[in-house]
């Protein structure tokens, strides 16, 4: 039964674990990734080469959005004619033509097929329309689909239903295309893209992989189950396996001039306007000089108002981060080898449960301030680790292991507390037969105040002792004569316990039993002569019971005297008692053995027949000498209790 008891409570604790780490690694451990991309691993800035021109509200306020599609040609025809970009991106994708200005459009396809170092955007849809042309897979494959190997030994079903579909015109004005998909977490945050997007069994890349092919002669790549490999450069891009598909971590960079931007940006209004100075012979408002040998992004500022312009996502290093700039990053990450690599659940849990049995260690050798003190300066060390670790890219758990350690300080503080409470507690009840357990508690009381020591009181003290025990005891076994003092001693206790009496000690068969200390007591004379005449009569009952069992008649005699004494520690600073002692003390002891004198059971002194007179019957024995006492003094033999 304890067994299964102990296995019930070590599955709830296991149980109680576990949702603890889910719960955790739901939703604390997010935001504790947020706070450590932002202040520890984005600390590095972008790359100048790679630079953003945004549409912003400078741009619309010049031209009224929606634009005629022949204004983008003046940025196109600006890097055609006159700047020299590596590679120019283009944040954006194109589905429906301009029906109201064709003309307009088709400047516009005529300026990008000039192009040869552009590469667009394109889309995935969920679902798949019913007007969707199939074939448009097929001619889709064939034009843009870049050599990239699958080598997986786990693969996952299609997430997309359909291709958004490319204007014919559009079509053949590209060459490079790139997908801008940038699926965000369920708390709405952006960690991760997809270098590869798999559809109908094909893979793809996004719109930055395909930037980064172009850069390495359109270079090939190899999917495995870990890494997304290029063919010629050998670069080795970490797959995030916990976000599932191809997604990996993106490592943020610091903000550029405190923008919501990684890298630089300039204004769409600026380079069309520099185009349109150029034309003229005039001087330029950007010299195209700054974006040669440049990668150029081009797409929507955050800032934008205009309908359709607002691309933002909410990203660890701020919650209104361009999208485009996002995209640079992604081609930032490529092109330095800056990947965050991202510790899968496993390496994860086993950092977790080490932790935990550091702290369980720690927690059962040492006291619960030097423990509790090292499991601090472990937590702050982890912390620090953590930090150094998303310094160098490597995303650990930081919130779930610490959390889980608090939680199994929590359990083994509390089964420690609830082991060491029942532990007193037996301590407790042990010491109790060995010593009275009013003394006991006295002394737990003031046990921060142990010390020898005590102070003179008022009480009353009896004795009491078993006529003819040393004869008695020669004619019975030990045993015998244990189980007669046992059952005695058993039946005496509670009545002295509940006339507020202490059993002080047994001295063989006789019992020294103390009234108004360490219980408080005004009327310790009555209770203890009360509690004399009840032992008296319970010895009565105990005798028919034993010459019932064949066991000899016993007897008991008793004393008792109200005085002055010392009560208190007595002894040594290793071993000290908790005692009376006394003239008071030495008197109730002799007026006890004056029993045997006068042959009577109960015998009182003068002092505390004072006290009782008018609750008792006596005869007085007068003149008695008492051994040690230079005076005569009377005594009384309580013969009954009035009432």
């Amino acid at each position: 039964m304890k067994f299964l008891k102990g296995l019930l409570v070590f599955f709830s604790i296991m149980l109680f674990m576990l949702i603890a780490y889910t719960i955790s690694n739901s939703f604390f451990e997010p935001k504790a990734f947020n706070f450590m991309v932002k202040n520890f691993t984005a600390v590095k800035k972008g790359s100048d080469d790679i630079v953003i021109i945004v549409i912003d509200d400078k741009s619309i306020g010049k031209y009224r959005w929606p634009w005629k599609r022949e204004l983008y040609c003046k940025v196109f025809d600006y890097f055609n004619e006159y700047a020299k970009p590596r590679v120019i991106v283009n944040d954006a994708i194109f589905v429906t033509p301009d029906l109201e200005n064709p003309e307009s459009d088709k400047k516009y396809f005529n300026s990008i097929k000039k192009l040869d170092n552009l590469v667009v955007g394109f889309d995935f849809l969920k679902n798949k329309s019913e007007s969707y042309d199939e074939s448009y897979d097929r001619q889709f494959h064939s034009k843009f689909a870049l050599d990239i190997t699958d080598r997986r030994t786990q693969r996952f079903n299609d997430l997309y239903g359909s291709l958004l579909p490319f204007p014919q015109e559009y079509f053949e004005s590209v060459s490079k295309v790139g997908s801008v998909k940038t699926p965000v977490s369920l708390d709405s945050f952006l960690r991760c893209v997809p270098y590869v997007i798999q559809y109908k069994g094909q893979l793809y890349p996004s719109l930055s992989l395909r930037a980064y092919s172009y850069l390495n002669g359109n270079e090939g790549f190899i999917v495995d189950d870990d890494y997304i490999i290029g063919k010629k450069s050998q670069i080795k891009i970490p797959r995030n396996t916990d976000y599932g598909g191809f997604y990996s971590l993106l490592r943020y960079y610091k903000r550029y001039n405190n923008s919501n931007y990684t890298h630089k940006i300039y204004s769409a209004i600026d380079v069309m306007d520099s185009y349109d100075r150029l034309k003229a012979g005039e001087t330029p408002v950007i010299s195209p000089d700054e974006f040669n040998n440049k990668i150029v992004y081009f797409g929507a500022n955050v800032k934008a108002t205009a309908t359709g312009l607002s691309d933002i996502q909410r990203t660890p290093v701020s919650n209104e981060h361009s999208g485009v700039d996002i995209q640079a990053t992604a081609l930032d990450n490529l092109i330095s080898g800056d990947f965050m690599y991202q510790l899968d659940g496993g390496h994860n849990f086993l950092i977790t449960l080490s932790l935990i049995i550091v702290a369980y260690i720690l927690i059962r050798n040492f006291s619960v301030f030097i423990s509790s003190t090292l499991l601090l300066l472990l937590t702050i060390a982890y912390l620090v680790l953590c930090g150094y670790l998303f310094y160098k890219g490597v995303a650990v758990s930081v919130i779930t292991p610490i959390s889980l350690v608090f939680i199994t300080m929590l359990f083994a503080y509390s089964y420690r507390f609830i082991l060491e409470g029942r532990s007193k507690e037996k301590i407790k009840n042990a010491m109790g037969k060995y010593i009275s357990e009013d003394i006991m508690k006295s002394v737990v009381k003031n046990i921060d105040e142990l010390k020898l020591g005590g102070k003179k009181a008022n009480v009353t003290v009896l004795f009491s002792d078993i006529r003819g025990f040393t004869s008695m005891s020669e004619k019975l076994s030990a045993d015998e004569v244990s189980v007669i003092l046992n059952e005695y001693f058993t039946e005496m206790e509670p009545i002295v316990t509940k006339h507020h009496g202490v059993i002080n000690k047994f001295i063989g068969d006789a019992v020294m039993v103390i009234f108004g200390e360490p219980i408080k007591d005004e009327q310790h004379p009555v209770n203890a002569v009360k509690c004399a005449y009840e032992m008296l009569e319970k010895v009565d009952e105990l005798q028919q019971k034993w010459l019932s069992e064949g066991k000899p008649k016993i007897e008991i005699g008793v004393g008792i005297n109200t005085g002055e004494a010392f009560v208190g520690n007595i002894g040594s600073e290793n071993r000290m008692e908790y005692t009376v002692i006394g003239d008071t003390v030495n008197l109730a002891s002799r007026i006890e053995s004056y029993n045997k004198i006068y042959k009577t059971n109960l015998l009182i002194s003068s002092s505390t027949y004072a006290s009782v007179k008018n609750i008792v019957d006596v005869i007085k024995i007068s003149n008695v000498t008492i051994r040690g006492k230079s005076k005569k003094m009377d005594l009384y033999e309580v013969i009954s209790l009035i009432g």
